[in-house]
This record gives C-alpha cells, sequence and structure tokens, in this order.
C-alpha cells in the first residue's frame, strides 16, 4: 500500500514515451523508497505507537504540502472538497494506514505487504459496482491473487497473530474502498492540494483513533524511531508521491502502477536482510501467486470505464 494513491487512480497513457533519467528516478522512488516504508513503519513503532504514528505522519506531511500549493497560489478546497478529503481520508488512511501500522505489531513488515499486494485486486473487485467489468484476463488474474492471498494466511506469520491477519484485512478493504469512491462519487480537490486535504482530514481522524485508543508515546523517542517517522514524512509521503504525481503524468499506467508488484518483494527483502524477520518457503511461494495475479491485472487494465 502506497501512502497516497493506488493503481486505479493512474490515468492510461496514450502513448509509450521514451523512459528518461527523470522517469527512472520516479520509478525508483515508488519502488524502493514505497517499498522500504513498511520497514520504517516497524521503525518508528519503538516510539510510536500504530494510530499516533501514522495521524502524526499525514499531519506533518499535509501542512507542508498545503503550504508549499498554497505559496505557489493553489486554491484551498471547497467545502464539498473537504468533505470528500475527510471521507477518503478516513477511509484510505485512518482505516488502511493506521490498519497497516496496527498489523505490523504483531506481523512482519514483509508479510505485511506482501498481502496488501492483493489490493489492486480488490479495487477491480469493487469497480463491480459501478459497472465496470474486468476483461477475462483480468478475471484470471484477480482469482489467481485471492488464491495467493488465502494461502498466505495459512502461513506461520498470520497463524501465530490472528488479530493481525484481522488489522490488515480491514486495512485493505478501506484503502481499496477509499480508492474507489475517491475516483466515482468523492472526488478530492484537483491535483497535490487534494493529497495534501485528504493527509490532513486523514490525519485528523488517526489522532482521534490514537486518543480513543489511549495510546501515547515513549519521550524522548528513540533515535532509531524518530529517524524512521522523519524518513516516512519526507521521503515516503513527499518525496515518493511527487514522483508517482510525475509518472501518473508523463508515463502509461501500467507502468506507474508498477510499484504494487515491485513493493512487495522489496519490503520482504529489506524485512528478511534488515530487520531479521522470517518468511517460509511456503509465504514466498504465496506472494509468488498474489503477485502473478497482480501482474495480470496491470498489463490489462481497461483503457475506460
Amino acid at each position: 500500500m502506497s501512502t497516497l494513491a493506488s493503481p486505479a487512480q493512474a490515468a492510461p497513457a496514450s502513448s509509450r514515451p521514451r523512459l528518461t533519467p527523470l522517469l527512472w528516478l520516479c520509478l525508483a522512488a515508488t519502488w524502493v523508497v514505497w517499498g522500504s516504508t513498511y520497514l520504517a513503519i516497524k521503525y518508528a513503532l519503538i516510539s510510536f505507537p500504530p494510530f499516533l504514528q501514522m495521524g502524526s505522519r499525514f499531519l506533518a506531511a499535509g501542512v507542508l504540502l498545503a503550504v508549499w500549493m498554497r505559496w505557489r497560489g493553489t486554491p484551498w478546497p471547497t467545502r464539498t472538497q473537504w468533505r470528500n478529503a475527510l471521507v477518503v481520508g478516513a477511509l484510505m488512511l485512518g482505516g488502511g494506514m493506521g490498519g497497516t501500522a496496527l498489523a505490523e505489531v504483531s506481523i512482519g513488515s514483509g508479510l505485511v505487504v506482501a498481502f496488501i499486494a492483493v489490493i489492486p485486486l480488490l479495487i477491480a473487485l469493487l469497480n463491480l459496482i459501478w459497472g465496470v467489468k474486468p476483461a477475462r484476463l483480468e478475471a484470471a488474474g484477480i482469482a489467481l491473487g485471492l488464491v495467493g492471498v488465502l494461502m498466505l494466511t495459512q502461513g506461520s506469520g498470520f497463524k501465530a497473530s490472528p488479530e493481525g491477519l484481522v488489522a490488515i484485512c480491514v486495512a485493505c478493504v478501506c484503502w481499496s474502498l477509499g480508492s474507489v469512491l475517491s475516483q466515482r462519487s468523492l472526488p478530492l480537490a484537483p491535483g497535490a492540494m487534494g493529497f495534501a486535504s485528504e493527509m490532513l482530514c486523514g490525519g485528523v481522524v488517526l489522532m482521534a483513533l490514537a486518543a480513543v485508543s489511549g495510546e501515547t508515546m515513549s519521550w524522548p523517542p528513540q533515535p532509531v524511531a524518530l529517524g524512521a517517522w522523519v524518513y516516512l514524512v519526507v521521503f515516503g509521503s513527499l518525496i515518493a508521491f511527487n514522483a508517482y504525481m510525475v509518472l501518473l503524468a508523463q508515463a502509461p499506467a501500467g507502468l506507474a502502477a508498477s510499484y504494487t508488484f515491485v513493493n512487495p518483494v522489496i519490503a520482504m527483502l529489506l524485512g528478511v536482510w534488515i530487520a531479521n524477520e522470517v518468511v517460509t518457503r511456503f509465504e514466498w511461494y504465496a506472494v509468488g501467486v498474489v503477485l502473478a495475479g497482480v501482474l495480470l491485472l496491470l498489463f490489462k487494465r481497461p483503457k475506460k470505464d
């Protein structure tokens, strides 16, 4: 799960431009930076509890982005757009990212992001409500991906933490529903200001969840936790987000959405290499099945709704 966007938001490109150095850098940001954020969440949890970590992160990033856009002359969202941002932010950031951080309390970051790879498949299923039917190959990708997720839930990591499994399931459903609603019936303000309003509203919802849950952070935070939090704000929420916006504008939709295929691999490798997380052979097989389904879906996205 990326910080701000999903494959469903990528607009189809009419041509396949040459991959310039800028586009390669943007791809690296969405692949590596977003893939590494899940491990950063794990380290930030040392001092920042789940909802407090995500809420403070998105409030900080939202304020910085909104101030930047206002300085450039972008108007504030309308009242309706703020309402939409509250609903979408509550779902995608409150439920989606809040649930992800909660799952990582008891489950390895690599397995969490492997499960999150099912989101493009859920988005395709939810689009059925609006009459957007998948092509035959896409339907096969959805079925294959769901089989992989069922396999993944039978692995030792998720069996050891039923509460983590519930948290990540809720996170995936909330993120997917918020993504579809932002497209179909609850549009945000145009461009970066829309995402800034989503982060601000989602951050407020997350801070409210932190208060209701009675979360408190250890103060002062440990240096590794504070460094991870800053990394999430600057690299995960701002730099990688802007890179994704460039890809949406200048690259084919499938290429812009390719992070959903690459992120799980990056996250699992980093978790094993840096955090000594354990991933069994069966879980690697399950991830391969999920990613095969996602790959089928990405290569055969409909060009029009």
